[in-house]
């Protein structure tokens, strides 16, 4: 042992056996601290102990290898053997070897990252959901709505041509009315759309159909639904899938709601199918102005239903008056056809009613 030793009083449990030995921690400049007295002597690596705790005015380490030991010594230490000891741990060992004011900035970036992530997941992660997935959950959601889908001849012929002029693809959304008596329409995952008998009934001409149909057909080509539900349900509306009851959440689906930008796309899509089939926009304009009034705020008193899931109802009836302009237009449906539509409901034998609970 050379001169340059350290030497302080100690006492430790070696972690095999609950005897207490005492006598002297000795550091001669070497990589282990060398534990010595009256029981025996044993070499513990510097490397091998970590701080446990002040306790009556000495420090406990900890050896990383034998969980049972414990090494005591005093917690005013001779400087060269304080330098070499673990330092103490004050906050955690990762806030210590960091220090305070950086591991509070880190702190604050990742929580502000996991709140930004939590908050923008739906933007990113909707689009990218896979369609058969999205397929299980819409045929889910249509399952609960149970025997509520309205069915006639004429009705089901009239909504085909209403449908061939806001969705001109190969494989077509799959449309329906649905005998619930409130106004609105929802666009579900896996390509369906419902409208809600309550908005059939409220609507005056076909054109105003085609729009808000056309509307919600947009959602479902320009991938908006999954957003949105994710948006509403969070993660637990994937994690759910086909196996979920999904009837408990009719209403919240009936309230999902979109972003602006993505009403807009929405809206544009409908316009620009609409004029391509010389179906005019100013049904839907009207359909707009009779539920919002002119306001430029989707927070109007009195608005409810489809309204008032859609903002700024009075931006978009300018929108589709503008698209109207200079063109004129045929009729989208016969009036023996929208009549069919708007009595699909009272003429289906079948159908079931939606009670309010």
């Amino acid at each position: 042992m050379t001169d340059a030793s350290f030497r302080t009083p100690a006492q430790w449990y070696d972690g095999h056996n609950a005897v207490r030995h005492e006598g002297e921690a000795i550091w001669s400049e070497e990589e282990t601290l060398l534990l010595a007295g009256a029981t025996g002597t044993m070499e513990v690596p510097f490397a091998d102990l970590e701080w446990g705790e002040n306790r009556g005015g000495e420090n406990v380490y900890r050896r990383r290898s034998q969980p049972d030991f414990r090494l005591m010594v005093p917690e005013d230490l001779p400087p060269g053997l304080a330098s070499r000891l673990p330092a103490r741990a004050t906050y955690g060992a990762w806030v210590d070897n960091l220090g305070l004011p950086k591991a509070v900035a880190l702190f604050a970036i990742v929580s502000a990252a996991a709140v930004t992530l939590f908050m923008t997941a739906p933007e990113w992660l909707g689009p990218r959901v896979p369609e058969s997935w999205e397929r299980q959950m819409g045929d889910a959601m249509i399952g609960d709505f149970g025997g509520r889908l309205c069915s006639t001849r004429e009705g089901d012929a009239a909504m085909a041509k209403l449908l061939d002029a806001v969705d001109p693809e190969r494989e077509q959304v799959r449309a329906n009315v649905a005998n619930i008596d409130m106004v609105n329409a929802v666009a579900l995952p896996g390509g369906r759309v419902l409208l809600f008998d309550g908005l059939v009934q409220d609507a005056e001409t076909p054109e105003e159909l085609a729009g808000v149909l056309g509307h919600e057909v947009g959602h479902v080509r320009e991938r908006h639904v999954m957003t949105a539900l994710l948006r509403q349900f969070g993660l637990s509306i994937l994690l759910a899938g086909a196996d979920s009851g999904f009837g408990d959440t009719l209403f919240g689906v009936a309230q999902m709601g979109y972003s602006r930008d993505a009403e807009r796309e929405a809206d544009a899509y409908s316009r620009a199918r609409m004029a391509e089939s010389n179906v005019s926009p100013l049904g839907a304009a009207k359909f707009f102005e009779r539920l919002g009034g002119d306001s430029e705020e989707g927070d109007t008193n009195g608005i409810t239903g489809w309204i008032a899931s859609h903002p700024a109802p009075g931006e978009r009836a300018r929108a589709y008056r503008e698209a109207a302009k200079g063109k004129t237009f045929a009729p989208v449906l016969t009036p023996a056809e929208f009549k069919a539509i708007k009595s699909m409901c009272e003429q289906d034998p079948d159908v079931e009613e939606f009670e309010f609970f």
